[in-house]
């Protein structure tokens, strides 16, 4: 009997009985940092965003957190309060890959940034915040009213449900004379003038399918305008607050301001070696970035008609000329 019961004490404890995981310090403090962040730079850069579910759903290697409402049958764990989020934390295994950066209805049907840690997805924490602010931005073009009945609009599924055509639908990526003019449209981009912007892009929409123009717009208003928000969340960090201490602490730590300037010479770098070829629909980022800034040099109410004509980003280049050089 004592044999038995040596034995039965050194088993371990059943799932239910073990100490359920924590997150990790770096992780709470570089998820601090960004809700910090878009408390105070959100609704000032885009009417409506600060409104916006920050749902998070952290992918580690063997837990996944989730930050923000509380789940329903998904089977998570209660951690409680995080006095450091200042929002209660839920733990779950591991389903998703621990490198995955994206946006979409992940748990309990609403929009969800499901992202790995910092080390996984091979970014410093300040590129990571600014990273995870980027998907944010996603839940707020997500989360509107008219998004998926004005996708549907654009009839470019093909019959696919799962949403997959967005990332695989058949652009002519390998068409010389279509890579020819994204090239002209970089190069413009980074000249910053005005007609020679509309030209370029008058001369891409005459190279493509109504279909296939209207692919590259979508992509543009959602990625490109995006990948714009980075560098707009960025510049308005360095007037938004000290950054958190603990995350100043961090051993990769990067002052906003330095993060801004770096990321415009990637823009221009980006911009100036572009292939369609070679980085397919990634090449819409920089484009649309860019895009964006001109935008924002030469249309005060960009923003708002970027809202009143959802899938559209080129669209909106008005037609007289003006220096947009920065």
């Amino acid at each position: 009997m004592l044999t038995l019961l040596l034995c039965v004490a050194s088993l371990p404890a059943p799932a239910s009985a073990q100490r359920p995981p924590r997150m990790r310090q770096e992780d709470r403090i570089r998820l601090a940092e960004a809700r910090r962040l878009a408390d105070r730079v959100c609704e000032r850069l885009w009417p409506g965003w600060g409104r916006t579910s920050f749902q998070v759903l952290l992918v580690t290697d063997s837990a996944e957190f989730l930050v923000g409402h509380a789940p329903t049958a998904e089977a998570f764990m209660p951690l409680g309060y995080d006095a450091l989020l200042e929002s209660e934390v839920w733990v779950r295994d591991r389903r998703f890959p621990p490198n995955l950066l994206a946006t979409f209805p992940a748990v309990g049907g609403v929009p969800t940034v499901v992202i790995g840690t910092a080390e996984r997805t091979g970014k410093s924490s300040t590129d990571w915040v600014l990273t995870l602010l980027h998907e944010h931005f996603h839940q707020w073009q997500t989360s509107r009213p008219d998004y998926y009945s004005g996708v549907a609009r654009l009839d470019l599924a093909g019959g696919d449900t799962t949403g997959q055509w967005m990332l695989n639908y058949a652009f002519p990526y390998d068409s010389v004379p279509v890579q020819r003019a994204m090239r002209h449209l970089a190069t413009a981009l980074m000249a910053g003038r005005l007609d020679d912007v509309v030209a370029a892009r008058d001369t891409l929409r005459g190279l493509l399918s109504a279909a296939d123009y209207r692919y590259l717009e979508f992509q543009l208003w959602q990625e490109g305008a995006a990948r714009y928000t980075e560098y707009a969340v960025a510049r308005a960090a360095q007037t938004a607050g000290t950054p958190l201490a603990e995350y100043r602490k961090l051993p990769d730590f990067e002052p906003y301001d330095s993060a801004y300037r770096r990321r415009r010479l990637d823009l221009h770098r980006e911009l100036e070696q572009l292939d369609l070829g070679r980085s397919r629909r990634v090449a819409v980022y920089p484009v649309g970035a860019a895009l964006a800034l001109v935008l924002e040099a030469v249309r005060p109410d960009w923003k708002q008609a970027y809202v009143r004509r959802p899938f559209e980003l080129a669209a909106l280049l008005p037609v007289q000329e003006r220096d947009t050089t920065r």
